[in-house]
C-alpha cells in the first residue's frame, strides 16, 4: 500500500512539473493578451459607475436612463458582452497548458467556459439590464405618440429585462470551468497556488451572480 501510496505521488508530482507544449506557445500568448483585454473590459464598466448611475430594472425607467445616459449604456453593454471574446481565448489557452497536468479535467473546464461563452455571445446580454434591444425600444419610447403605445414598449422592456437579469447557464457553466481549471492549476509548478487560489475564489463570483 505504502508502494502505491508512493507511485502515485511521484506520478503527480512529476504531471505537475511538465511544461506546457512548446508548439502552442502562439495561443499561450494569445492568451495572456486576451486576459489582459479581459480586464480592460471590465475597468471601463466599472469606472462608469462614477459617470452614470447604474441602470434601473423598472421598464419605463430603464428607457429613459438609456436615453439620458446612451453612451454610458451601449458602453457598458459592449464591454459586459465583449468580455466572451477574449474570455474564449483565455479559457482555451489554460485548457490546453494544463493537459499534461490532467487531461480530463483540463478538457471538461476547458469546454465548459467556451460553452459558457458562447452562449453569453449568443444572448447578447448582461446583468444589471444590459441588452440590445431595449436601446432600440427607449429610441422608440422617446417617440411614441401616446400613452397606449408607451404601455406596450414599457411591457416589452419588462420582458427583456427579466430574460436578461434572470439565471443563466452561461454564469453557471463559468463559474464551473473557473473551478475545474483552477483545481489543476494548484499541481501545476508553471502556475502556483496563489494563483490557482485566486481563481478558486474568482470561480464563486459568477455562481453567486446567477443564484
Amino acid at each position: 500500500m505504502a508502494g502505491g501510496a508512493s507511485t502515485s505521488s511521484r506520478i503527480i508530482e512529476h504531471a505537475g512539473s511538465r511544461r506546457p507544449d512548446p508548439t502552442w506557445g502562439l495561443l499561450y500568448k494569445a492568451g495572456g493578451w486576451s486576459a489582459l483585454l479581459y480586464v480592460l473590459l471590465v475597468l471601463v464598466p466599472v469606472m462608469l459607475v462614477f459617470v452614470a448611475p447604474l441602470p434601473p430594472t423598472q421598464g419605463g425607467a430603464l428607457l429613459e436612463y438609456i436615453a439620458a445616459h446612451k453612451v454610458v449604456y451601449l458602453t457598458e453593454l459592449v464591454c459586459f458582452v465583449g468580455l466572451a471574446v477574449p474570455a474564449l481565448v483565455v479559457f482555451a489557452a489554460l485548457a490546453v497548458a494544463l493537459t499534461g497536468v490532467n487531461l480530463s479535467i483540463a478538457a471538461i473546464g476547458g469546454l465548459f467556459g467556451i460553452a459558457s461563452e458562447v452562449i453569453a455571445l449568443a444572448a447578447g446580454s448582461s446583468p444589471q439590464s444590459l441588452h440590445g434591444g431595449l436601446v432600440v425600444l427607449s429610441n422608440a419610447y422617446q417617440g411614441a405618440g401616446g400613452d397606449a403605445e408607451r404601455a406596450g414598449l414599457v411591457g416589452a422592456a419588462e420582458a427583456l429585462i427579466a430574460a436578461t437579469n434572470a439565471v443563466s447557464w452561461a454564469g453557471i457553466l463559468t463559474a464551473a470551468a473557473i473551478v475545474l481549471l483552477s483545481a489543476i492549476m494548484r499541481r501545476a509548478s508553471f502556475f502556483g497556488p496563489v494563483l490557482a487560489t485566486i481563481g478558486m475564489i474568482a470561480g464563486q463570483g459568477p455562481g453567486k451572480v446567477t443564484s
